[in-house]
């Protein structure tokens, strides 16, 4: 996947409750901490292709080269790491054309 594309996937978000109204001033720090513990999100629904799909992924082996993740780990520990600005450069720009492109179209 590349930066900026959305997920195939579709997810739900709905707020599970609302947000209880703030306390007086004058409460204290312990009763602070305690409301952000009992505080809650929202709820996020996943869907049945999201599950299928996840099921079948599971057998799947991930396509990481653990060798070329060593090795630069190493380097970046070693202080060796060199970046190649003008690559990444390149591929943000290549990226952006292409996200243009399909907002034309």
């Amino acid at each position: 996947m590349k930066i900026g594309q959305t997920s195939d996937i579709p997810v739900a978000v709905t707020p599970a409750t609302q947000t209880p109204p703030q306390k007086a001033a004058g409460q204290t720090a312990s009763a602070t901490a305690a409301k952000d513990a009992k505080s809650t999100g929202v709820a996020v629904t996943v869907s049945t292709l999201a599950r299928t799909l996840e099921q079948a992924n599971r057998g799947e082996a991930a396509d990481v080269d653990t060798e070329k993740v060593d090795s630069v780990r190493s380097a970046i520990e070693q202080g060796t790491y060199v970046v190649n600005a003008e690559a990444i450069a390149d591929k943000l720009l290549a990226n952006a054309q292409e996200m243009l492109n399909r907002t034309r179209s």
